[in-house]
């Protein structure tokens, strides 16, 4: 019996002392894990506040987490754009700046959501608000001043050409609005301030050439038109370059001859008054008649369109072949031209000269084709200039995806690249 008890008393402590182990396990107070944080790969904390990317330097990108090489795109961009970025959205298609990161910066871009209606994007060109300080004289605007009014580097580049071409004076308020840089919207606005004549004096011509070729009074002796050669005609008053486009309007036109004092005359320029001052002294050798020499016959470039103007007609206008066939095969390339500036953007030209010939010659752009990126014929891709570096991704995403807005997003070009290639989308 006391066994018994014993067994039974050492059996009950076994259980008490299991109770109150436990016990005390429950009650016990364990520390937590420590809590997980995973570190980016840009680990320098980036603090991101309210900005204008207008107003950011390079370094100031370098700050936001931009590498150098996409700070870089980010400000090429900003040129191409027009020097100043209009909105989020025009600022979220620079290719630079992934989604992920535009969505961590959207909500601090100090600009709005989308480019008001007074900016628009026309080839390469961005046409922006002018800044017109007051009443100017144009004539006296550097490439910095038509900048800072809001031209491009391009436009301002093109409008001082065009300057020079008249003769290094704007003239008068029309000839000032025939510069196809300045728009009909764009002279309504600057009109007001010219300080400029109206109308176009009716002397212009003769203002023109005095302007254009600085020269003392010529002690002409009589010449022979047909020897002369670039200097000969330099030293009759005539600058280098329109020496150059009468030896070619002689020698390329005329088959090597003027035939006639008309055919002198009508060589664009030579103007009237600079005629009359040179006929008594010209002794035009004698040339035979050949039934096998072209009669010339002189082109209103004024009513020649750009896309059906001819090879022979770009020579006649002062180019020279190699320019001439660079215009032509270009343009056959495209397709045709659909704004002036591709012209002006073709190699080999005189800058010059072509700048005379898109203020002067109108632009059919009707008969030039367009397609969407859906339905653009797989050869017409490959072959156009705009096209053919993205052509296998074209045809290629718009199996799957049969919609020009999936295709431009899935093809990723550069902005530049896009506003030339949508010339030639419907």
């Amino acid at each position: 019996m006391k066994k018994s008890y014993y067994q039974k008393m050492a059996f009950l402590g076994a259980i008490l002392l299991t109770l109150l182990a436990f016990q005390k396990y429950t009650n016990k107070s364990f520390e937590k894990f420590p809590e997980l944080t995973f570190i980016s790969e840009n680990s320098s904390s980036i603090s991101l506040s309210e900005f204008n990317p207008n107003e950011l330097s390079a370094a100031d990108w370098q700050k936001m987490g931009f590498s150098e090489k996409q700070t870089a795109t980010i400000l090429k961009y900003k040129e191409i754009v027009g020097g100043e970025f209009t909105s989020k959205e025009q600022l979220k298609k620079c290719y630079s700046i992934s989604p992920e990161k535009y969505s961590e910066i959207e909500n601090f871009i100090l600009l709005p959501e989308k480019t008001q209606s007074n900016h628009f994007t026309k080839g390469s060109f961005t046409k922006k608000d002018l800044k017109i300080n007051g009443k100017f004289n144009p004539d006296h605007y550097s490439q910095n001043d038509w900048e800072k009014m809001g031209f491009s580097e391009k436009q301002a580049s093109a409008i001082l050409k065009y300057k020079s071409y008249l003769g290094g004076s704007f003239v008068s308020k029309e000839k000032f609005k025939d510069c196809f840089i300045i728009s009909d919207e764009n002279y309504q606005k600057l009109e007001p301030y010219l300080i400029l004549p109206a109308k176009t004096p009716d002397n212009f011509a003769k203002n023109r050439f005095k302007k254009d070729t600085v020269r003392e009074k010529i002690n002409y002796k009589p010449f022979d038109p047909n020897t002369l050669d670039k200097e000969g005609w330099e030293k009759l008053g005539f600058s280098e370059k329109q020496a150059n486009v009468i030896v070619n309007y002689r020698d390329r036109n005329l088959k090597g001859s003027f035939k006639s004092l008309d055919d002198i005359k009508n060589c664009f320029v030579i103007n009237e008054e600079k005629f009359n001052e040179m006929k008594p002294y010209i002794r035009l050798s004698q040339v035979k008649n050949d039934s096998k020499l072209d009669s010339f016959k002189e082109t209103d470039f004024s009513k020649t369109d750009l896309n059906s103007i001819t090879f022979k007609q770009l020579i006649e206008f002062g180019f020279d072949e190699k320019a001439a066939g660079s215009m032509v095969g270009f343009r056959k390339k495209l397709g045709g031209f659909v704004t002036k500036e591709q012209i002006l953007d073709t190699y080999n030209i005189d800058k010059d000269l072509t700048q005379k010939l898109v203020n002067l010659a109108p632009l059919d752009v009707s008969k030039v084709q367009k397609y969407s990126l859906v339905d653009a014929p797989e050869d017409w891709l490959k072959n156009h200039p705009y096209f053919k570096y993205s052509a296998d991704k074209i045809i290629y995403y718009r199996m799957s995806n049969p919609d020009d807005k999936k295709i431009w997003k899935f093809i990723k070009v550069k902005p530049e690249y896009e506003a030339r290639m949508r010339l030639y989308v419907k």
